[in-house]
């Protein structure tokens, strides 16, 4: 009896110190970051700064995250019936501008230049939508008269301390599909995202005034929970189809509450005791999105720490692995919480760094995303140990799951020019369709990713340095879809 109890102190001493053993990163992993706007929370700083200071500041989280070998960003491109480029359909946002309304002066196209700046450095862009949020407070006197507030106000119901799109009126997700379409069609992003508000959390005391809609369209015995489910479906179905219409490998993701049910009120919630959850509180249902296939990926909210006791972030990761299907799926991850909050674990340099392996444990999960951009670089002793633990290298973005096959052409090498440190690599590729280029470091194929390159589509030549330092170099092309070319190798000494 002895023996066994020393045993198990033994191995419980060899469990604790192994508990952050370093899981292998995949071949594919998402690694991704929401750049939010709403009130100037990560970018810009402020809306009035001119536009060469957001700019620079714009590029400073750029550079931090390519270093961090992140490969995707999530940026916040229409807060609250606003935007972030020239819209038809939404006044130019005051969070960028200062004023609602208002283009920024030596800022033509702010997105535009966002996306490309995003894919100089190899990385995806995801415009992020808010979609039933119009306004942020109250006060509609700082409204452009282009909001949709004066345009549609019969669009519009007060709850709380702000006005929403009223999701029941079939007019609204006609009119919010089509503010989807105009950035997807006009600009090359990588993918489309809604975050976690869809009906308004509920406020104790007070009701969502919904009833003259749900009395003219609501099907009949249907309830008032199911019939509010059914309108935020189909937003996601006909977001989803638009998408697919315009431009089919552009991804459409969705990051909902981290608690589905609780278990109290279903056996197959979670084990946790979230006050407010996505299925009943904000009638949104990811699973049935899934199983539709509406989805190309999913990132439930966990902004938990691992052991949390109301909702642990590992229960809640471990519950979407066994939940997920037709979709990738990525944790989120509240790094804005790391030594500024209650909860004591995210004062311990471990916490966001379990949380990462974790999800590499789980093989449903292929990634995380971390809330929000300007959280990291505040914590150089979390980022330094992430770094050289789990994002050692710049690593593939996971395919499209449904992804039709397709043949991509091998890239064909057209020069080689040594200047210096560095070789001028010039390749040759032609597709209908962008993707990236991914430069490989090592003997075997599909090696260590040393770096990404965005390929425009119908672009044919493509230029980039490559320190004389490396060898046996490996290039291969991956389309939009994920479908990936041949591999062809270049010798890099003279």
């Amino acid at each position: 009896m002895k023996g066994k109890l020393l045993f198990l102190i033994v191995f419980s001493i060899f469990a604790s110190c192994t508990s952050l053993k370093h899981n292998r990163a995949p071949k594919k992993e998402l690694r991704g970051v929401w750049i939010a706007t709403v009130v100037n929370i990560d970018w810009p700083k402020n809306g009035n700064d001119p536009a060469e200071k957001q700019k620079q500041d714009f590029l400073t989280l750029l550079d931090f995250y390519e270093q961090l070998h992140f490969n995707t960003v999530i940026v916040q491109v229409r807060t609250a019936g606003d935007a972030f480029y020239p819209s038809e359909y939404s006044p130019w946002s005051r969070f960028l501008t200062g004023t609602e309304g208002k283009p920024k002066e030596d800022f033509e196209d702010p997105l535009q230049w966002m996306i490309a700046k995003t894919h100089e450095r190899g990385l995806q862009f995801h415009a992020w939508f808010n979609p039933y949020r119009a306004t942020f407070d109250l006060d509609t006197t700082i409204l452009a008269n282009t909001h949709d507030f004066y345009q549609h106000r019969d669009w519009m119901l007060p709850y709380g301390k702000k006005w929403y799109y009223n999701p029941g009126e079939p007019q609204v997700w006609r009119h919010l599909t089509k503010v989807v379409e105009e950035v997807v069609k006009h600009y090359d992003v990588d993918g489309v995202h809604f975050d976690d508000y869809f009906y308004p959390y509920k406020i104790q005391g007070e009701a969502f005034n919904d009833t003259l809609a749900f009395v003219q369209y609501r099907l009949p015995e249907q309830s008032l929970e199911d019939w509010r489910r059914s309108n935020v479906d189909s937003l996601v179905k006909n977001v989803h189809q638009a998408i697919k219409t315009e431009k089919p490998w552009v991804q459409f993701g969705i990051s909902p509450f981290g608690v589905w049910k609780n278990k109290s009120t279903d056996p197959a919630g979670s084990d946790t005791q979230a006050g407010q959850t996505t299925y009943e509180d904000l009638y949104a249902d990811p699973l049935l999105w899934m199983q539709k296939g509406w989805l190309d990926y999913i990132v439930p909210q966990a902004y938990w720490s691992m052991d949390y006791a109301v909702a642990s972030h590992e229960k809640i990761a471990r519950w979407w692995a066994n939940e997920s299907v037709n979709t990738n799926l990525y944790m989120g991850n509240g790094a804005y919480k790391i030594r500024n909050n209650q909860d004591k674990a995210w004062h311990k340099k471990k916490e966001l760094p379990r949380q990462i392996n974790l999800a590499r444990a789980l093989p449903k999960v292929q990634g995380n995303v971390f809330f929000s951009a300007k959280s990291l670089p505040e914590h150089s002793d979390i980022v330094k140990k992430i770094r050289k633990s789990w994002y050692k290298s710049p690593i593939d973005v996971p395919a499209i799951p449904s992804k039709p096959p397709r043949v991509i052409p091998q890239p064909v090498i057209i020069s080689k020019k040594h200047t210096g440190d560095s070789i001028q690599l010039c390749l040759s590729h032609y597709d209908s369709i962008p993707g990236y280029i991914s430069v490989y470091r090592g003997k075997r194929k599909g090696g260590e990713v040393l770096k990404k390159v965005y390929l425009p589509a119908d672009a044919s030549t493509h230029c980039f340095g490559i320190p004389k330092s490396q060898s046996n170099l490996m290039f291969k092309v991956i389309d939009g879809f994920g479908n990936e070319s041949g591999t062809v190798s270049v010798a890099m000494k003279e």
